[in-house]
């Protein structure tokens, strides 16, 4: 599990102050009840679907049986992923059985199997690509590394949704001539590097291939990448360390040290400057401006990501060790602001930020 190089406070309400080193039981309880009270709440919904035809309109539960919850449904499953995550670290929570009923009630045959249908629409060709497709293998490899009885009976119930999500990247991915490098939903990066974890984790060599050799055609040649522009005023994600983290992933340890020094030559440095100090949120009851939030997750565990596949002794490291440390801790502090703008989803981004491996 990766650490921290300096000690930080949880600024969670009703936890105590306590080094960030790692998802600790206190921590998973409380986010698992902002993700218990999330992925069932159907309404305020923002729906994201083509309607065809009249018959089409329908309310979220009945659209999405499974994933309905949450605001939108890339929200639902990677708030379902990070109910599996926190109770596969720490089955004795107080929550364990509420989440056990939870996802037994969602996750049936019968809901997922209408999940599935969904995507076989014409009209779902594009669907939550590619975010919520990378979040969705996300739960799956998360469900297939479980030893745990009921996750596999889940994993197997969700299996027919899984082949079709990795079928459209083996389909899709090749006929995008060039990549997206947004930092929200759209991004290419982000929406291949998870899914690439699924395909190491299933054994899924010719996804595994597929995504390697998409990453190395969008971005093996990138120099000096224009981090100077970061952060945009809605970001989630930096479009340059989601890059460097899908990198890392891809290309042999020797050759990464390389090509990072060529994509971004002013992290030995800390510039630009912007890169390296946490975003600032003016307003978190404004579902756009609080992504900043969730940016600040996100360049965190991308941060250690990128440092941890350097050389020990590379003084990039620990440059991104620090930096990661105080991205965390702004981030950290505001999971449970009161506003479900941001209630919805940061726990999972805090989860996924504190346990990555």
């Amino acid at each position: 599990m990766l650490r921290f190089v300096l000690p930080l406070l949880f600024a969670l309400p009703a936890l105590p102050a306590e080094p960030m080193h790692t998802l600790t039981p206190e921590r998973a309880s409380a986010f698992a009840k902002l993700a218990l009270k999330g992925i069932q709440k159907e309404y305020p919904h923002k729906p994201g679907v083509v309607w065809d035809k009249a018959g089409d309109v329908l309310n979220p539960k009945a659209q999405h049986p499974a994933f309905h919850g949450c605001f939108d449904w890339h929200s639902s499953v990677h708030g379902h992923w990070m109910l599996v995550r926190v109770l596969k670290l720490h089955p004795d929570l107080p929550e364990a059985k509420r989440i056990r009923e939870v996802l037994s009630r969602h996750f049936t045959a019968e809901n997922l199997k209408a999940e599935a249908e969904y995507f076989t629409r014409k009209d779902a060709k594009s669907f939550e690509r590619p975010y919520g497709w990378t979040w969705l293998l996300k739960l799956a490899e998360e469900l297939h590394t479980w030893d745990d009885a009921e996750a596999r009976t889940w994993a197997a119930n969700l299996k027919p949704l899984c082949e079709i999500i990795a079928s459209r990247y083996i389909e899709y991915f090749p006929k995008q001539t060039y990549p997206i490098r947004s930092g929200v939903h759209s991004n290419t990066a982000f929406g291949l590097a998870f899914a690439h974890d699924y395909a190491v984790a299933v054994k899924d060599m010719k996804l595994r291939d597929a995504i390697a050799d998409r990453a190395k055609a969008y971005f093996g040649k990138d120099e000096d990448a224009p981090t100077r522009w970061e952060p945009d005023g809605a970001d989630f994600l930096s479009p340059s360390l989601c890059e460097a983290d899908l990198m890392r992933r891809v290309l042999p340890k020797e050759e990464f040290p390389v090509w990072l020094g060529k994509y971004l030559p002013g992290v030995k440095d800390r510039t630009p400057e912007t890169l390296f100090v946490p975003a600032t949120v003016t307003d978190r009851t404004d579902p756009q401006l609080v992504h900043l939030d969730g940016l600040n997750l996100s360049r965190a565990w991308c941060m250690k990501g990128i440092a941890t596949a350097l050389p020990v002794g590379d003084p990039r490291r620990g440059v991104l060790l620090e930096s990661a440390a105080k991205h965390a801790e702004a981030g950290l502090k505001h999971i449970s602001s009161g506003d479900y703008a941001g209630e919805h989803w940061l726990a999972s981004f805090a989860v996924w930020m504190l346990s990555a491996e």
